[in-house]
Order: structure tokens, then sequence, then C-alpha cells
């Protein structure tokens, strides 16, 4: 449902409290106090039989007999009277409902289920807030539609919590510090309106400048990073997910299964959105205050290395010993100290005392007047190589704590980067505390703190460097081998196995291009030693028990390592099959695999794996592999679908990385082929729903490459439909080969179309460029010589679930592109706004036309009900376009040069492109 009838819930022009009270002390009571004391301007209309009048208000016996039909109404009547109030306002017409009430299944109870169900089918189309929530408060408009203790100042900060206890706690916690709200929301139990609504409304919201959540579980995964990651695209998102260490540990037969938890899904997920998780309530309005300050003065670390740009800090204090405790704690967190420059150094050799520390951080000594701050500060934000500086003063009673602080506003006036500063002490840094927050000059109590509020910036613009990757499914130049995939798969379900064979294994992971080690099976020793005779001389072997039932090989003997010839391999196959067959006689046992032993001294140890979240579908994990895998816990999780950036991304959130970079005369390993492992590993997941685990452990890296040395999948029966569309269990919309197609041009050649990918930035920039002044006016409703570099990254990076892109290529140069349709939904999906462009030099060909039809076409498929554009009145091509094919148009009050044109997509016949009339056009 999204955004639709939520203004009805959050800005009401009227309001019925159904269970006014007048005790008391009552849930009904106090909401009716806070409701009537609000400021709320509409009318309140309280609903209780038993009394005439309630807050100085007349009260009505019931729903039908109310003298209107509110926009909003709360509910806080018992459990068992909810489904007949919400049947009653539905039929009333009333079109948003919070229900304060609990009771609707919190701890599996059946027979809140049951009333919960019932809700549900009374409400229809009405949107409901809740159950079981504290309310909601968006002070701008004097609702307080909650029974908080107190009501929020007026700001420009959201925060959507599930627990109410949470949102009366930061209330009174922002309250003392005279932070202000735009809404505070409890979603509590999420019947209609959860995470993914709240993001989508607020992020449209202009009165909110930054968004925080409280998250207990979001609900459904894919609508909640769809909104989050649009979003997290136009304000800073801010996270605070509880019960970190609870879902953590669960039993599992993989060590995929056992180290990718629940919580390191989470975090996955909101890096990938682009969001900042934090991790206490300090911590939070830390973060928002620094992203909203700062933000746009940090510089785009999408332009750069997301690990090397952006986090170069310098340190200026009047006190080594805290500029020091900045430094550790700067290192601890993986910032850096920025290098300063020859000429910096010169600068301050200038302006400071002959005793100053002579680097970075910077001890100005101190007895420093402002006059020292203010020319150290200016040399600082001045050198380059200084991402951002953080300003420290400790009280001394030979300087002016304050006039220091008016040196740093000064200079802050006209700054190109980022200032943080911290104050130390109480009574003597209050004033200049205050300043600084004036200024809107993030401030913190403790350098310790300055530098945790300077990496909340880093981390969240590598965040952002995620979000704008979108990548293909189609990872690099590999393509699958899907037919012998689904036949091994198919075979092992027919005969109800849950495990893969070691060697059924590494054929799929073979089948995905990823290198392994040549393995066998033999079914007898004999077997085993013939297959190690046709090895190469030399080579060593390792033979392994083959067993469904025997997950954990190595744990039990079940592996024999270093065989150097055929003798040697019949007896450990002799002695391993009877050995087994005495300590798991239940155990159906198939043999041995037999495999080549790898000898690449130096290289690594690593696994890759992939497990199955309830909540966000498939899962990526990546680390430090080997025996003490779950011991050593070096791993981290991924979203797919993957690409080279958001691979890489995963490989350097590890510290096993720092070994892969290589050290003394250890080279780096092949990061390309590592890379290629994890996004093949990914497409499996997209390609085969019937995968639940995989264990690739070790994977051996080096500077040669890669090489799977043993493999564990677990397969399982699923739905036809999940078996037709796998991709629809991923928390984030895989690239649509589905879409990959042609369009006719009026002279009947065939062009190919397909969704547009990451990579297709370059070429969309090369399209601009080659485009018709004119044209680019039509299309950006302005000017444009070139397409700027960000606007190429996001106008290529889409989230598939929102918005489609079908790029036309050259016939004559399948890389090159020669149009662009562009269709964005909005959050509900029931409309969206088109846009097109065509090279220069492919007007006339009926392009156009075709990719009007194929937007059209998309467009109901996707069940859009209204497809509309913008179009400049002068761009008479598209307008006479527009017309054929039954778009309506009509004049924008507020623009007289615009005209919106407008085509209910289910209510017209899909147009054809084969007609393609004489149209050559862009906008």
């Amino acid at each position: 449902m999204s955004v639709r009838d939520l203004e009805y819930l959050f800005n009401p022009r009227s309001i019925a409290l159904i269970g006014a009270s007048k005790r008391a002390g009552s849930v009904g009571a106090v909401l009716a106090q806070n409701l009537f004391g609000g400021g709320f301007e509409g009318p309140i209309m309280p609903v209780n039989p038993k009394h005439s009048a309630i807050g100085g208000s007349m009260t009505w016996k019931d729903i039908e007999s109310l003298p209107m039909v509110p926009d909003l109404a709360i509910v806080a009547t018992p459990a068992d009277a909810v489904p007949q109030v919400i049947a009653d306002l539905n039929k009333k017409g009333c079109k948003a409902a919070c229900v304060i009430t609990a009771g609707f299944g919190e701890g599996d109870d059946t027979e809140g289920h049951a009333r919960r169900q019932a809700v549900m089918d009374a409400a229809g189309s009405m949107r409901i807030l809740g159950p079981n929530v504290l309310g909601m408060m968006v002070p701008a408009i004097g609702l307080n539609a909650s029974f908080a203790h107190m009501n929020p100042k007026i700001g420009d900060l959201a925060f959507v919590a599930q627990s109410g206890a949470v949102l009366t706690s930061v209330l009174d916690w922002a309250t003392g510090r005279g932070i202000g709200f735009s809404h505070m929301i409890s979603v509590g139990d999420k019947m209609d309106v959860d995470f993914g609504d709240m993001l989508n409304y607020l992020a449209t919201a202009s009165e909110v400048r930054a968004i925080m959540l409280y998250i207990e579980a979001v609900g459904d995964a894919a609508k909640f990073m769809s909104a989050a990651r649009a979003a997290a695209r136009t304000k800073p998102v801010v996270v605070i997910k509880a019960g970190r260490m609870a879902e953590g540990a669960r039993a599992a037969s993989s060590h995929t299964g056992a180290l990718a938890g629940s919580d390191s899904v989470y975090d996955a997920a909101f890096r990938r959105a682009g969001m900042l998780r934090v991790y206490d309530m300090q911590e939070l309005f830390d973060a928002v205050q620094t992203l909203s300050s700062e933000l746009r003065r940090m510089g785009s670390l999408a332009d750069g290395d997301p690990n090397t740009v952006g986090d170069r800090l310098a340190i200026l204090s009047n006190g080594g010993g805290i500029g020091v405790l900045a430094t550790d704690s700067l290192i601890e967190q993986g910032g850096h100290l920025a290098e300063l420059s020859p000429q910096t150094i010169e600068k301050l050799n200038a302006c400071l005392p002959t005793t100053w520390s002579k680097g970075n951080p910077v001890d100005i000594i101190g007895d420093a007047p402002g006059s020292r701050y203010r020319e150290s500060l200016q040399a600082l934000i001045a050198d380059e190589a200084a991402d951002a500086v953080l300003v420290l003063n400790c009280p001394t009673a030979i300087s002016n704590s304050l006039e220091a602080a008016e040196a740093v506003l000064e200079v802050a006036r006209d700054r190109h980067r980022p200032i943080l500063t911290s104050w130390l002490g109480d009574m003597s840094a209050a004033e200049s505390r205050r300043r600084f927050v004036e200024a809107r000059i993030p401030t913190y109590n403790t350098a310790e703190e300055a530098v945790r509020g300077f990496m909340h910036v880093v981390r969240y613009r590598r965040n952002q460097v995620n979000l704008m990757q979108v990548p293909s499914a189609r990872a690099n130049s590999v393509e699958p081998d899907r037919d012998k995939v689904r036949s091994i798969i198919d075979q092992a379900l027919s005969e109800d196995r849950e495990w893969l064979s070691e060697v059924e294994a590494k054929q799929v992971l073979e089948a995905y291009g990823i290198p392994i080690v040549r393995t066998e099976i033999g079914r007898t020793p004999a077997e085993a030693a013939e297959i190690a005779r046709g090895f190469s001389m030399g080579d060593l072997v390792a033979v392994k028990i083959l067993s469904r039932d025997i997950t954990h090989k190595s744990d039990v003997g079940g592996v024999v390592l270093n065989l150097s010839s055929p003798d040697q391999v019949y007896n450990a196959t002799e002695s391993m099959l009877k050995r087994m067959h005495q300590e798991f006689p239940d155990a159906q046992i198939e043999g041995v695999s037999v495999q080549q032993m790898i000898r690449r001294p130096g290289a690594h140890e690593l696994i890759v794996g992939l497990n199955e979240d309830p909540q966000f579908g498939p899962v990526v994990l990546f680390g430090k592999g080997g025996k003490e895998v779950e011991i050593v816990g070096d791993t981290v999780t991924g979203l797919p679908p993957l690409n080279d950036v958001l691979a890489q991304t995963l490989i350097e959130e590890t510290a096993v990385h720092k070994l892969l970079r290589g050290y003394r005369d250890e080279p780096p390993v092949d990061f390309e082929s590592l890379r290629l492992v994890l996004i093949q590993i990914g497409q499996l997941a997209i390609d085969f729903a019937e995968v639940k685990e995989l264990d690739i452990n070790p994977l051996i890296a080096d500077s040669a490459g890669v090489m799977a040395l043993d493999a564990r999948i677990r397969v399982a029966a699923v739905s036809r439909e999940l078996r037709d569309n796998p991709a629809r269990r991923l928390a984030i919309h895989p690239y649509p080969r589905d879409q990959e197609g042609t369009v006719p041009l009026r002279d009947g050649t065939m062009v190919n179309v397909r969704p547009i990918r990451p990579e297709d930035a370059p070429g969309l920039s090369d399209l601009v460029a080659r485009s018709a002044p004119e044209d680019i006016r039509f299309r950006f409703l302005h000017p444009m010589r070139l397409l700027p570099e960000r606007l190429a990254a996001r106008l290529s990076q889409i989230d598939y679930a929102r918005e489609m892109a079908f790029v036309a290529l050259d016939p004559a140069d399948s890389d090159s592109i020669i149009g662009v349709a562009r269709l964005i939904a909005n959050a509900d999906g029931a409309e969206a706004e088109y846009a097109i462009l065509l090279r220069q030099d492919h007007k006339g060909e009926g392009l156009g036309y075709a990719l009007m039809c194929l937007l059209i076409k998309y467009a109901r498929q996707r069940g859009i009900d209204v497809l509309y554009g913008d179009v400049l009145r002068d761009n008479k091509p598209m307008l006479d376009m527009c017309a054929d094919l039954g778009f309506t148009q009509h004049s924008d009050p507020s623009d007289a040069g615009l005209v919106r044109v407008q085509l209910m997509v289910t209510s017209q016949a899909t147009p054809t492109a084969s007609k393609n009339k004489q149209v050559e056009t862009i906008n």
C-alpha cells in the first residue's frame, strides 16, 4: 500500500477518538488530554456512549452519529471491540486509524491472531497504524495522538520506533537538550503501515531533514530495502537495530549458516541501503547532528576509492594529550591522520611557537589565543590532504576558550570542508558549545565522541557508494551453465537428497565459472586407486568420505591428506570406509572422493558461502576460512546481487583483507578472480531458489588466482512459482534479464534493447554528448553540455523495484547507446513518470515511437495505472507522438511553459511499434 492515504494519518483535518475516557490515568483519558492539549486546530470528536462531554468537548455515542467523516480515528477500545470499530469507521468513510490497543497476536496468542485478521478484513482500504502502539506526534500541526508524557518540540528530525517505550525515552532525552521533531511515530506490530511505508512518506516530506529508526524487525524486507534506498538518496537515515546479541546464534548445519546470523544480515542490509547504523541513543543523535551539518562539505566519496578518500582527519588542539586520545580513537575506528603538506607545515611554522608538534595532530600549545586558533585552522582547511578538521580545546587559566571558539566560528563562515569541535570541560565550555550549535557546527563533549562523529560521516558516505551500486545479474563475462545445474539439482531432489555430493557441488561451481580442484568418485578402494593412477606423476592425493549423512568430514576422521601413490590411496580408502561403517552404521556411504592436492605455498584459505535469511532471503558470506573459521569469526555478509564494487567492498570489510593485499615478499591475491567468485555465488542464488546453503571452505587464493578445494551445497524443493521466478525471494531486485529484447525501426531493422546496467554510465555520457542541444533541453528541461558524472551514475544505477530504463543499442556497435527510455514509479506503483532521449544521428528512424510503446507495455506489466510526463510546450514532436498514442494533455498552472501528458495505461490497448509513425523526438 505504501504512501497511499498516509496524509490522513499524519496531516489530518479532523480526528475521532474512539474509546475516549474521563477515568484518571486511563489510556483513553491521557489520549484525550494530549489531543486537546496539543494545539491541533481541526475538530476533535470523542466517542463514548457513557459521557456527554470529555475535555470540554461534546462526545458522540457511536461512530455512526459523528457529525462528519473523520480523516483520522484513534482507537483505544478493548481488543475484542476493535474489529467492529474498524468496520464502522470504514463504513463511515474514514481513511485512516491508529490502533493503540494491544492483543492482536503478540507472543503467538491464537485469539489475538484471529482478532488481527478480523481487523484486516474490516479495514478494507483504510490505512492502519499499529496495533499496540504508543501513538504518533506531529508537532508542527499540534497533533499529539499518543499517551506520551509530554509534547515534543517542533523540529526537523523524524523518529520512527517499533517500541513505544523507546519513543518516550527519546522524547524525554531530546526535550531536555532542546531537540525537536517533525514526526514521532510508533509503528508497533505493523498490521499495515510499516517501516517501508514510513520511509517512503518521510523521504518526500520537505519538513524532514533526517530520519531516525528504532527497529526490532523490518517485516517485508524487499519493500523496506526499496524504500530505504530511495530515502537514503535524499536525506540521512540513521538506524538502531535492537536484539543484536540474541539473534546471532542459531543451530545450523554449515559454517555459513552458523556465521551468517540475523544481525550480520541486518548490518549488510543497512550498508547496502545507504543508511548508517548506530548502537545507542547518544550516538544516534550525534550521528544525525554530524550528518545533517557536515554532509555537504565532506566531498563525494563516490568519485574515488571509498576506503582511501574521505577518512583523513587533521586534528588541532591546545593540549597534546587530548590530541593523542583523538588520534588513538581515529585509528581504532579505521580512520587516518591526514599527512600535512610541506606548504601547510610552512604556514604553521609561521604562526605557531617553535615548540609546536611539527605534525598531525597539531598541538598549538596550551596558552594559545584565539588568533593562533584562527591562523592554524585556516592553514589546515586549505590543505587538500585533510578531508575534515577536528578542533579541540582544553580549559586553561592562561587562555580564553570562548575567544578560541569565536576564532573557529570566524573561519567556519567561509569554510569549504567540514569542521568538528570538542570543547572540554563543563561550565567553561557551555557558551562555546552553544555558539557552535547555533552555527550548526558539530560539537561534542569529548574528543573520542568527536572522532566517532567524523567516522559516522565516513561510514555513511561509504554506504552511499554501495547504495549507488545496483549491479547487473550477469557477472562480468561469465555466463553460467544453468541447464547443467538444473539437472544436478533435479537429480538430487528426485532422490530425496538434501545435500549434493562433493563432486556434484564442485560441478555446480564449475558451471558458474569458479575454478575447482579435480575431484572424482571412488566407490571402492580399487576404484579410488585407479583414479589416483590417472593423476600426474608426483601429485599428492586427498581422500574424503562421501556421504550425505556426514557433513563435517574432517571432524570425524573422514579426510586423509598427502597420499603419494595408488597403493596408499587404496589402503587409506579401505581403512576409512571400514571405520565409517563401524562408527556411523546408519549413514549412507557412497564411497570416497579422490582429489588432486594443490600445492600453493603462501595461498590464503578463505570461505565463501550462501545462506537464506528468513527475512532478507539469500545472503553471501565471505571471510577467513579453514578449520577455525567459526572460532576466528572474521566474516562479513552481503546481499546479492553483487558487482565488482560491491564484492570488493565486502572483501575489504574483513581483517584478512590486509593479508590479501600482500605484505613483505608476498604479492597481493588476484582480486579480480576473488570478486568473480562472490559475484557468481550471488548469481547462483538469483538463479536457483532450491539452493539453501553453500560452503566453499577452503577457497584458496593467491596471485595466481583462486580455487575451490571443498564445497558443500544443501538443496530443497520449492514451489513452481519460486522455481520459475527465483529472484522473488531477494531483498534487492536483480537485473531483469527477462526484459531483454528487440524493437523494430520504421524500415524493419531490429534494435536490441535491454534494461540499463551500472556499467552503462559512460554510455549515457556519450549519448548526451552526441545529442542535439535542443533535445537535451527537451529531456532535462534545461540546457546541458555534458552529463555530470554523479548524474550519469544515478541514472544508470537504478532500483529495478521502482524504476526502469531501457537502453537501445547501436546495430553497428553493440557497446554504443543510441536511445534511452525511462520510467520512474511513485512509491505506490500506481503512477509513473517517463522520459526518452535519442542520439541525434538516430532520429527520424521511429526509435522514439518504438521505445515509448515499450514503456507502455512495461507499465502495463507492472500494473501501473497512469503514465505521465512534463513536456516543454515547444516540444511539438513529443506532444504529437503522445496525442497519437492516446495521452491527454493538461496545461501546468504553475508553469506556462510545461504541458503534462497523461495516459491511463490500464484502460488503453497496448500500442505496437509496427505502425511507427514519423516521430523524431525526445523528452
